[in-house]
């Protein structure tokens, strides 16, 4: 290297300012020795996650020297996931993540959130000097670009990019990529796409078919979607992005179990990241996997312990789905299910015990525990607990509500349940998806177990309305119903089935007093229902039958 390139790359390090994070002292110094002959002088040594973290909230750094295994509490991991959520980490920052452990596991956990580069310790000035003078030279290139991207000012930034591509071509990739993304952002998808396309002609790069994919997505061309990012996943099963991308396309689709076997698969890729351990409980529980759901979110409340990601919401629905697991199974397994339910929602009472509402949220379910374990002394004085605290159902919280009403439903208390979803229904008669939520339990106030069997029952049943076999098809109704009295959609089919049989048999007048009978059963069916035309509609048809 000639004087000329020492005194420049010199210079550079001069003009920015370091941070080096790691627990052992020895280190620290040693970086920092490495750094300053390098020509840095600007430089901050710390021992921990948090004091770092704080550092850059009130800090500028230019380059960030992390290591992964910083002891006991937040990793590099954490650090990194903190200062990018909280966007303390510029674009034009480096973030490198320093460490002597290589497991995949850790890797692809770091990785979720884009470092700009990996040192393996041992490290030495020689290594250390050439990987920051090749990043910083990168830097410096495109630095404008990334000032733009900084303030929001995409328009420029596109503008920056299209006119650095001709004179910078050693960053062509570098540029392509950006620019794509930067047309995604302002809502120009046909040149996102044209670039993506473009790229792709020349060479099959992992990251051009995943843009191709989001693009199509939010074309809502969901099945050349999931064509194209399937290929992705199978050649490149380490990029974790294309299954998050899959499995979103998978359930706009209308493929909500495929969706949630994706995410099983990354989980599995990709161990630590808790967002993705959330979709997938999430997911799971929408799908009835409670088994899945409560496993899923297990590694939610575990991965969040020093994640700034960290939530009671997580404990609330690892303590309602293990709930759901354990109702009405008095076997050993219910058992440690109800019981870790009851352990992880007083540990989340004591975690957020600032939070506004925190026990009352917890007790509802505690509540709900004991009552599935038949426990009903139990469950009374959870609810009784807090019962000053449950306030004036015209002013709580559609979620706590919307659980409250559950367990309403286990202790027996029917009348107040339903009057209170009925409230919650008229006060967010204007929010389609929780309006949905209530129409779900007023229709299935039981257990999953028996949400499944009757839902089962029900496709059995329309299958024989299908096939003509009308005796078979009022049978699996009834069934049906035996499990789920109030449901909407199971009555008003069994209603359609009988008025088919009086079709067949109008002398048989007792048939059209049991469509009567059931049509009764949704007298205090809410207008907003989704079956509630469908039931006004049929009422108009019984009325004509029987005159």
């Amino acid at each position: 290297m000639t004087d000329s390139a020492d005194n420049a790359i010199g210079n550079t390090f001069a003009k920015l300012s370091f941070l080096v994070v790691d627990d052992f002292e020895n280190f620290r110094l040693s970086i920092r020795q490495m750094l300053r002959s390098c020509g840095a002088d600007k430089i901050e040594l710390l021992p921990n996650a948090s004091t770092a973290i704080q550092y850059c909230s009130y800090n500028h750094v230019d380059v960030v020297l992390c290591d992964y295994n910083l002891g006991d509490g937040k990793n590099g991991q954490h650090i990194l996931e903190e200062l990018r959520h909280k966007k303390l980490l510029k674009r034009s920052s480096l973030f490198l993540m320093v460490t002597a452990e290589t497991s995949k596991e850790m890797v692809m956990g770091a990785r979720e959130y884009q470092p700009d580069a990996y040192l393996t310790k041992p490290i030495n000035r020689a290594m250390l000097e050439k990987r920051l003078s090749s990043l910083l030279t990168q830097r410096n290139a495109l630095l404008p670009i990334n000032r733009e991207i900084d303030r929001e000012n995409f328009p420029e930034a596109i503008s920056l990019c299209l006119k650095t591509l001709p004179a910078k071509p050693r960053y062509k990739t570098w540029l392509m990529k950006t620019l794509a993304d930067l047309y995604y952002r302002v809502g120009d998808l046909s040149h996102a796409l044209k670039i993506y396309d473009d790229v792709l002609v020349q060479r099959d790069l992992s990251w051009a078919r995943l843009g191709r994919g989001k693009i199509l997505v939010a074309n809502q061309n969901y099945d050349d979607a999931v064509t194209t990012l399937k290929e992705l996943v199978s050649k490149h099963p380490d990029y974790m992005e294309a299954y998050d991308l899959l499995a979103e396309a998978l359930e706009k689709q209308g493929r909500p179990t495929q969706a949630q076997q994706i995410l099983e698969k990354a989980a599995e890729h990709s161990p630590n990241a808790l967002l993705r351990h959330k979709h997938l409980a999430e997911l799971a529980a929408s799908n009835q996997d409670m088994s899945t759901a409560s496993d899923a979110w297990r590694q939610t409340v575990t991965l969040g312990t020093y994640s700034i990601h960290d939530s009671s919401e997580h404990y609330l629905a690892l303590g309602q789905s293990l709930s759901d697991l354990s109702e009405g199974d008095t076997s050993d397994e219910g058992s440690a299910n109800a019981d870790e339910a009851l352990t992880i929602l007083r540990r989340m009472e004591k975690r957020f015990a600032d939070q506004e509402d925190i026990k009352v949220r917890s007790r509802i379910v505690q509540s709900r525990v004991h009552a599935g374990q038949g426990r009903l002394n139990e469950a009374q004085k959870a609810i009784e607990s807090v019962a000053d605290e449950l306030g004036d159902p015209d002013l709580m919280d559609p979620e706590a509500g919307l659980d409250y009403a559950k367990t309403l439903f286990r202790l027996g208390r029917d009348d107040e349940a339903k009057n209170l979803l009925t409230t919650l229904a008229n006060r967010f008669h204007d929010n389609p998806a929780l309006l949905q939520k209530i129409e779900n339990l007023l229709d299935e106030p039981v257990g999953f177990r028996q949400k499944l069997q009757a839902r089962s029952l029900n496709r059995d049943g329309i299958k024989a309305f299908e096939a003509g076999n009308l005796d078979e098809a009022v049978a699996t109704f009834s069934q049906a119903l035996e499990i789920v009295p109030s449901h909407a959609s199971l009555n008003l089919n069994l209603v359609q089935v009988l008025m088919k049989k009086y079709q067949q048999s109008p002398d048989d007048r007792d048939l059209l007093k049991r469509c009567e009978k059931y049509l009764a059963r949704l007298s205090g069916l809410p207008e907003q229902h989704r079956q509630y035309r469908r039931l006004m509609s049929l009422r108009k048809k019984l009325k004509g039958m029987m005159s």
